[in-house]
């Protein structure tokens, strides 16, 4: 009996090896090919899928089949590159209130000369006068030794000097001030310091002025006044009005 069912279990063995591969096909035994045509054209294509939100609208947009772009989107942002504030031309500056002087009898006549190239009623010459200056003074000495010598004293007294002008030299200026009254209590307390050679004299005398304004000038009469006032200036520079 174990011999038997060694031999049935062989048996069985060999006929499950030869449907499974097969070899009995011909008498209609084999198992079910998984790669039969008909079984393919049931898979569905997943690249054919779409996901479409919940929803009637959204759902109908999101189902429509993607086309080629618009190409009215395309055109914006070029109208919005026009209207861009990078784009937009920047707002010119309000015309400047500017003067400069004070200029003596002389230089404004020349200021004035020079003027008369720029627009009409662009700029006036203003009557300034120009007050008188006087000066705590010592001098005149005979040399520059002497010059020399008097500023060693002041230094050891600590005094400041100054060069007094053209006009007085050689000399000592030990300040300057815009009233006589201003400059004998300057010389007063000089004396009180040890000072004993100085006196006070007029600098200069009242002498009629003149302020040049510019009331608008704006950026194309600013273009001009380099080249029209700048030489007749004489040094003065145009500063806004006070």
């Amino acid at each position: 009996m174990l011999r038997l069912a060694v031999v049935l279990l062989l048996l069985a063995n060999a006929g499950y090896y030869a449907w499974s591969q097969g070899l009995l096909r011909g008498w209609g035994l084999a198992p079910v090919d998984e790669s039969e045509p008909q079984r393919m054209e049931q898979q569905i294509a997943p690249q054919n899928l779409r996901l479409l939100p919940q929803g009637g609208k959204g759902a109908a947009s999101s189902a429509a089949p993607a086309g080629p772009a618009s190409s009215a989107p395309a055109s914006a942002p070029a109208s919005g590159a026009a209207s861009s504030p990078a784009t937009a031309a920047a707002p010119a500056e309000p015309p400047a209130c500017l003067q400069a002087g004070v200029f003596d009898a002389r230089q404004a006549e020349a200021l004035r000369q020079a003027a008369a190239a720029l627009p009409e009623g662009s700029w006036t010459l203003e009557p300034t006068p120009i007050t008188g200056r006087w000066m705590v003074y010592m001098g005149r000495f005979p040399d520059e030794e002497a010059v020399a010598k008097k500023r060693a004293e002041l230094r050891a007294l600590k005094i400041p000097y100054d060069r007094p002008g053209a006009a007085l030299e050689p000399g000592l200026s030990l300040g300057r001030f815009s009233t006589e009254e201003a400059a004998q209590r300057g010389m007063a307390l000089l004396a009180n310091q040890g000072v004993r050679t100085a006196r006070v004299v007029q600098e200069r005398a009242d002498a009629p002025g003149f302020m040049l304004r510019l009331p608008a000038v704006n950026d194309t009469l600013r273009t001009r006044l380099d080249t029209t006032l700048q030489p007749a200036l004489a040094g003065k520079t145009l500063r806004p009005c006070a």
